[in-house]
């Protein structure tokens, strides 16, 4: 029998292991034929070393999880398991990149899955669906895929500049300034798969562009993995602008959530115009996400759900 111990620093306990370590008997339940003890600040595993080496990726998983999200609940746990035995059984590791302090990034729903897949026969994808579905996470890390793969030169990553209940005129700075809040999704994203000195280096040399959608008019984007985020809140003529960009070996996803469109009441969402107008043309995809897709925290789902069924929605 062997053994591993892993120390767990500057972390919740608590919040880490479970109540009554809870999380990790959860993992204690997959594995049978192993020890798991949880003293202290150590985990301790004992068994085979082909499960010590499951269970440590399992382990690191959470870490990295919890590092990210601040939070870890017994369906999280149960998720990345099953991850792990998907990944044991075929011998198919589907991780899409490894990002910062070895965060590894890839689906976790079969609609993900079914994005990554489509973006990957088709030059155009539309990726519809509530909060925390993971779209545009997802889209950044094809997107950073790409750039590492060198099958693209740039990235591109664009949204439009809605005002949100928020009047940008009275906040303070210049346009950038006003407009990074934003993209601070975006942001968080990318410094979760690209270290801050490369990505500062890629935005300074032009080969990550995050910006405003009225700064891609006039322009051709080639050789590019574009994405629109929150693309409900274009008008029609934005959409139609944005889309006729497109340049050879270019990737466009265009992500948008229809249940929160920041419009005024008198404006057609140019997503769903898009959507109507393009649905028969050939060599673009449509992917719809859904309250199964959420990987954020588990109440997200059930907030998306009640909002889902109300009357008056």
């Amino acid at each position: 029998m062997v053994e591993k111990v892993i120390t767990l620093e500057n972390i919740s306990l608590l919040e880490f292991l479970g109540v009554d370590n809870n999380n990790i008997k959860e993992i204690s339940n997959a594995f049978p034929e192993s020890k798991i003890i949880a003293r202290g600040n150590e985990i301790r595993i004992q068994g085979s070393t082909p499960e010590i080496i499951r269970i440590n990726q399992i382990l690191q998983s959470l870490l990295n999880h919890f590092n990210k999200y601040g939070a870890l609940s017994k369906d999280q746990v149960k998720t990345f398991i099953h991850e792990e035995e998907d990944t044991t059984d075929d011998g198919n590791d589907e991780v899409l990149i490894y990002g910062t302090r070895g965060l590894r990034i890839s689906a976790k729903t079969p609609n993900q899955k079914k994005l990554i897949a489509e973006v990957s026969e088709n030059d155009l994808v539309f990726a519809v669906g509530p909060a925390g579905t993971g779209k545009t996470y997802i889209s950044v890390a094809l997107a950073v895929k790409a750039l590492k793969n060198k099958t693209i030169k740039k990235i591109i990553i664009t949204r439009p500049a809605v005002e949100a209940g928020e009047n940008l005129g009275f906040l303070p700075g210049d346009l950038k300034e006003k407009i990074d809040p934003y993209l601070r999704p975006i942001y968080d994203a990318l410094g979760d798969m690209i270290p801050s000195e490369k990505l500062k280096y890629y935005q300074e040399n032009g080969i990550i562009e995050i910006a405003p959608l009225a700064y891609m008019r006039g322009r051709t984007l080639n050789h590019a993995f574009v994405l629109l985020d929150e693309a409900q809140n274009t008008t029609p003529m934005q959409m139609k602008m944005f889309l006729t960009r497109m340049g050879p070996d270019s990737k466009v996803i265009v992500n948008g959530d229809k249940s929160q469109i920041d419009l005024p009441n008198n404006q057609k969402s140019g997503l769903i115009d898009a959507i109507n107008v393009l649905k028969k043309v050939a060599g673009i995809s449509f992917i719809e996400l859904d309250d199964k897709d959420v990987v954020r925290h588990r109440l997200v789902r059930s907030i998306v759900n009640a909002y889902g069924s109300r009357k008056d929605s």
